[in-house]
């Protein structure tokens, strides 16, 4: 049974403490406890304080946070409007310790359907490292599916990463039920 999970908009108080989930789901050896974290390929900090701070005053932007009875953050998304019926779904994480309860997906869910709601989106779009296939293989089991659009990678590497761009109608996924 998955635990126990509340999902609201982020505000400026739950930075530091979503903060530090962001961190131990993408980065460092606590992330390898999961199965979506990025320390293989990236090292450093995946954002900062200051950034999640925009995120939470920008209009165009919503960062939904998922907590646990005590109000403690379990996880994150983020969702962009990007104009034209096109919104962006980034920032996707759940503590590594409770990754594969469902908790993603409940979250992703609740993107869509506030996308839906303040965007008037009718499709979500998101870019994944082109090497990471079992994470692009969850999002195809959530019904997106590559464009065959490839972008840069938004830091320079050397080696150099690739993201590929999955998208979704969101036609119908306003209804939660």
């Amino acid at each position: 049974m998955a635990p126990h999970m509340n999902i609201r908009p982020a505000t400026l108080a739950d930075i530091s403490a979503l903060h530090a989930v962001i961190e131990r789901a993408y980065r460092g050896d606590t992330a390898r406890a999961g199965w979506t974290f990025e320390s293989d390929l990236l090292s450093g900090p995946r954002t900062d304080a200051e950034t999640l701070a925009a995120i939470v005053d920008s209009d165009a932007d919503l960062l939904l946070v998922a907590t646990d009875k005590s109000g403690a953050p379990l996880g994150c998304v983020q969702i962009t409007d990007r104009g034209e019926g096109i919104t962006y779904l980034g920032l996707l994480c759940i503590d590594p310790h409770l990754q594969a309860a469902g908790l993603g997906r409940r979250l992703i869910a609740e993107a869509e359907h506030q996308a839906i709601l303040l965007f008037s989106a009718s499709q979500m779009e998101m870019t994944v490292i082109d090497s990471r296939s079992e994470l692009i293989a969850y999002y195809e089991r959530r019904g997106y599916a590559a464009t065959g659009e490839k972008r840069a990678f938004p830091i320079p590497l050397d080696p150099p990463l690739a993201m590929i761009v999955l998208a979704k109608s969101l036609a119908g996924a306003g209804d939660l039920g």
